[in-house]
């Protein structure tokens, strides 16, 4: 490529033009027309240069690009087209917004799948797929509509300085690949880990197993999860009332997992897990000679 057809600085051509290059080698061009097709704009289009298809590849270029301001990812989207003008970052503010968040995540769902093989290291156990749920929250512009949409978080020293979102993802183990995500506003009801689990669950499948911590686990999660034919392994309180009801060669043992105490006294909705009790003695891990307590709807110990 000569380097007259850039509109970046020579030393800034390789890498950014690559970064891009590998943008178009992931996402087909024809899920772009596809996407846009399956979510037709709310209002007639107008002649305008920043089209749909643009403005989705310009937020793409955002996400790899995000140390530039918008209108420089523009300008590298749009490297080839020599002596274009750039539109005014209002405009693309403006055709941004248009576009919405349909095809974005229309995209996304075409697009993102599972990468890992059975030879890749830490993605599988015994022929299960390892999938697992991670949270993190980010900073927003601190603005008045970001601080009644998302809220600041508080903490002993008074509220956070920038409004906060929070997201939770549904990965695959050993590759990292996000499957599945939700964003939830801080200020939002229901805006725990926890409470956004369900929306990410349907996206199990069997021959998966999946991961997750002891804030995770209730009795409803559980129920979603396993009926989806996936299986799962969590971490659980160590109070948590698992009367045994048949001991395993392992040393594990079946209980029945109840909603309520009234179900477990009446003996009513329990669901069959296998709990798993362990300590460690390594001083330099968390829990060193506490008791752990594991439950999956993995039952056969032997296999």
């Amino acid at each position: 490529m000569d380097d007259d057809l850039c509109l970046l600085p020579a030393d800034e051509q390789g890498w950014i033009l690559d970064r891009l290059a590998a943008l178009q080698q992931v996402i087909d061009p024809q899920d772009i027309e596809q996407a846009l097709l399956d979510q037709p704009p709310a209002r007639p289009e107008r002649a305008c240069v920043l089209t749909r298809q643009i403005m989705l590849w310009v937020v793409l270029a955002m996400g790899l690009l995000t140390h530039l301001p918008i209108r420089q990812v523009f300008k590298a989207c749009r490297r080839l087209h020599h002596g274009e003008g750039s539109p005014h970052r209002s405009s693309l503010c403006v055709a941004r917004r248009r576009l919405g968040i349909a095809p974005v995540r229309q995209l996304f769902e075409r697009t993102v799948q599972l990468l890992a093989t059975e030879e890749t290291p830490g993605a599988f156990y015994k022929g299960l797929r390892l999938m697992i749920l991670d949270g993190t929250r980010f900073l927003v512009p601190d603005s008045a509509a970001n601080a009644v949409a998302f809220g600041y978080p508080s903490g002993g020293r008074g509220d956070s300085a920038f409004p906060q979102v929070r997201k939770l993802s549904l990965v695959e183990a050993g590759t990292h690949a996000e499957v599945a995500f939700a964003l939830k506003g801080l200020r939002e009801e229901e805006s725990s880990e926890k409470a956004m689990a369900p929306a990410l669950l349907r996206h199990l499948r069997p021959g998966m197993l999946l991961l997750w911590d002891r804030g995770f686990f209730s009795y409803r999660l559980w129920q979603r999860a396993t009926g989806t034919g996936a299986h799962v392994l969590a971490r659980v309180s160590a109070h948590l009332v698992l009367r045994p009801v048949q001991t395993l060669c392992d040393g594990s043992y079946l209980a029945y997992l109840y909603p309520n105490e009234g179900c477990r006294q009446r003996h009513e909705r329990g669901l069959l897990v296998r709990v798993i009790r362990y300590t460690h003695d390594d001083p330099r891990r968390v829990g060193c000679g506490e008791e752990h307590v594991l439950l999956t709807s993995l039952l056969d110990a032997e296999a």
